[in-house]
């Protein structure tokens, strides 16, 4: 009987593409794992490493963002204090003191220093100039302003030697927004037509609640506050108001009023204060006294406190 003839097998020389291939794909992941990984988005960052310091016990470094350069010469306050120089306290509309949470009394700033060194300079007429032009602002935004006043959308602080006008951002944003309604427009512009025939200088800072933010326009609270604040100033600077003598400044949440643990409190921390500031007439003071006179002064008025 024939023996059958048996066929040899030949081997298969292709099959290290498949391993080859896997370790290719396993690398190609690996890439896109530590690409993804690299990308860090600033905005969240923060948030994060805030809540972690916060978390700890820590204090959370608080320095607004600033939209504008201020003159020392002109510019009687710094940016980054509450103004608490104030004898006198008139307050139009909204809520009564016994309807507001207690906050924390914050001891005389530099700024309040440096503001009381520039004033003592001054001469007694300008003073008296500066008391009367003050009152007078105040009047006539009061009346301008009656029904949004009585409704406590907006809140008039009349102080000694500036004016603060309190506005809720219901009024002029939209939630997470910098774009102002058109029903903010009219009231703005008034305001507007009253500062801007007055020779003062305009801080506008914007204050938001603590609830977080970030989207791809305000990644936290400091881009959506200092923007808000912009705006207002670039509306002020289309209705004729000196954009010289304008200011921008966002804090953030970081200047609240009352609690945030509340919605009534997060509603009256998210607000715009338009700080209207005298113009001191260095020509009372001689010309030696400006600009650099007034620049001493201040710094001399800041050392008091150090």
């Amino acid at each position: 009987m024939a023996r059958r003839k048996r066929h040899e097998e030949h081997g298969n020389h292709e099959a290290w593409a498949i391993p080859y291939g896997d370790l290719v794909t396993l690398l190609m992941a690996f890439f896109v794992v530590m690409y993804a990984v690299s990308v860090v988005d600033a905005g969240k960052y923060r948030v994060l490493s805030n809540s972690l310091v916060e978390a700890f016990g820590a204090q959370v470094p608080v320095e607004p963002i600033q939209i504008g350069e201020p003159s020392l010469a002109l510019n009687l306050m710094t940016d980054d204090v509450h103004r608490s120089l104030a004898a006198i306290e008139i307050q139009s509309g909204g809520a009564s003191s016994g309807d507001r949470q207690e906050t924390p009394v914050l001891p005389l700033s530099p700024t309040d220093v440096a503001m009381e060194s520039v004033l003592e300079a001054t001469s007694e007429q300008d003073r008296n100039r500066i008391l009367r032009e003050i009152r007078e602002i105040s009047e006539e935004i009061e009346v301008a302003m009656e029904p949004l006043i009585e409704k406590g959308d907006i809140k008039i602080q009349r102080k000694p030697y500036w004016l603060e006008l309190n506005i809720n951002t219901n009024l002029l944003f939209s939630s997470g927004s910098a774009t102002l309604e058109a029903a903010a427009r009219p009231v703005l512009g008034d305001v507007a037509r009253i500062l801007g025939k007055r020779e003062v200088r305009i801080h506008v800072e914007g204050h938001t609640d603590d609830l977080p933010i970030s989207n791809t326009i305000y990644p936290s609270n400091w881009e959506l506050s200092s923007g808000r604040a912009a705006t207002v100033v670039n509306l002020f600077a289309q209705k004729g108001v000196d954009p010289r003598r304008m200011v921008a400044i966002g804090y953030g949440e970081f200047q609240p009023l009352a609690s945030n643990a509340t919605e009534a409190g997060r509603a009256q921390n998210r607000r715009v204060e338009v700080i209207v500031l005298p113009e001191v007439d260095a020509q009372s003071q001689g010309q030696d006294r400006a600009p650099e006179r007034l620049k001493a002064d201040y710094e001399a008025g800041l050392g008091k406190i150090q």
